[in-house]
């Protein structure tokens, strides 16, 4: 059986979740089983005892990583909407997800590389805002850092300075997982 796991990953407001919904769409809609994790939502419950420093932020990745090898273990595909700065975090969730009980059992990087100055016009909630007159420290991109994948399978990013709508954000990873033969009945 093939066990996919998608990783989208940016900055704030870059469009990951938006992202995550429509890719789970169009993958129902191909009669493919999905769950979202998002970050803002697992900061609510399973990582509410988690703040924002560095050792925090490695752990909610290291339980997220563990979550999405569950969702695999059940045959699900699991979209994972993080803002996860840091790539040994990433190689970490990454090297997890090579159990030897699947066939293929892969991390899927997708990299929404969108300007921090976008992301920054996206703030509904100011929280850019407030991190930049110094009121939220340890913000990524800010004045935390945030290192770049050096290698993702897909690369999301503005054409022409137009950001691509979700469904066809949603399509180009799809295309992809086709033409990898990734989303095949087994």
């Amino acid at each position: 059986m093939y066990s996919l796991n998608g990783f989208l990953n940016s900055f704030l407001e870059s469009g990951k979740s938006t992202l995550a919904c429509a890719l789970s769409r169009e993958l129902h809609s191909r009669g493919k089983l999905s769950y979202v994790l998002d970050g803002d939502n697992l900061r609510h419950g399973l990582n509410k005892d988690l703040g924002f420093k560095a050792e925090d932020r490695a752990e909610n990745i290291r339980r997220v990583g563990e979550v999405a090898k569950l969702f695999a273990d059940a045959g699900l595909i699991c979209i994972a909407s993080l803002i996860s700065p840091y790539r040994k975090e990433r190689d970490a969730c990454r090297a997890m997800l090579s159990d030897a009980n699947f066939i293929e059992a892969r991390l899927h990087m997708v990299f929404m590389n969108m300007p921090l100055e976008l992301c920054e016009s996206r703030d509904a909630k100011g929280l850019y805002k407030l991190a930049r007159a110094g009121k939220v420290k340890g913000f990524t991109g800010i004045d935390d850092p945030y290192e770049p994948p050096e290698k993702c399978e897909i690369e999301i990013e503005q054409k022409n300075g137009v950001c691509p709508m979700p469904a066809a954000m949603a399509g180009q990873v799809v295309s992809y997982l086709e033409v990898k033969g990734f989303l095949q009945v087994q």
